[in-house]
């Protein structure tokens, strides 16, 4: 395969750098404490300063993996999909999510909404950046959102993220790893303040699960 017959098909969303995949526990939002097989795909210029993902960000470091091996084999593991990043919403995630659903599996996204929403989703968690804004679209689909607390302007920008979504969207506040002993205390009071909101927190870590 030619590398211009090779980036067509990336281009299509047949062939996607796939970072990694693995089966574990989801950890976060919603979903928590459920069996799912995690497809992180590579490639993001959002560019979060305390993101704990950074080796995803250069896309040229993983692979073009055909979506139907992506897809074989996920539905070896578990029904639920989730598929993150980098910023899955840099390529087209039709291919992906048709086959997926081809099989009756389900399909969850983490986003930062930052680019056009592609594919057919079960669940869309939304994590917007300051860096890189969400399209009015994702507001309006999410089912989650997701505010990461770094700092007291957080608070300030996860209104500003909350009043754009549906009110079936459910509200999360987690608190960003490396300081979470100092916004956990802030998180609580504020959450307990604004009821609408809920905590989230980084549960596999705690538990020692990839």
């Amino acid at each position: 395969m030619t590398k211009s017959e090779r980036q067509e098909l990336i281009d299509k969303g047949l062939m996607l750098p796939l970072m990694e995949e693995f089966y574990t526990i989801q950890g976060e939002g919603f979903h928590k404490g459920t069996a799912a097989y995690f497809i992180r795909i590579g490639g993001c210029d959002v560019g979060c300063h305390w993101c704990d993902v950074k080796e995803s960000w250069l896309a040229d470091l993983h692979p073009p993996t055909d979506t139907e091996k992506i897809v074989e084999q996920a539905a070896k593991y578990s029904n639920t999909i989730v598929v993150t990043g980098g910023e899955p919403l840099t390529w087209d995630m039709g291919p992906l999510t048709e086959q997926l659903k081809a099989k009756g599996l389900q399909t969850h996204i983490e986003t930062s909404g930052a680019y056009k929403l592609t594919g057919t989703w079960d669940w869309i968690c939304l994590s917007p950046k300051k860096l890189k804004l969400p399209t009015e679209e994702v507001y309006k689909k999410a089912d989650e959102l997701k505010c990461i607390i770094f700092n007291k302007d957080d608070f300030r920008f996860a209104e500003e993220q909350a009043a754009k979504v549906s009110k079936d969207c459910i509200l999360y506040l987690q608190p960003e790893w490396s300081k979470r002993d100092k916004v956990v205390p802030k998180i609580v009071d504020y959450v307990m303040a604004n009821p609408k909101w809920k905590v989230s927190l980084q549960t596999h870590k705690y538990l020692n699960i990839p």
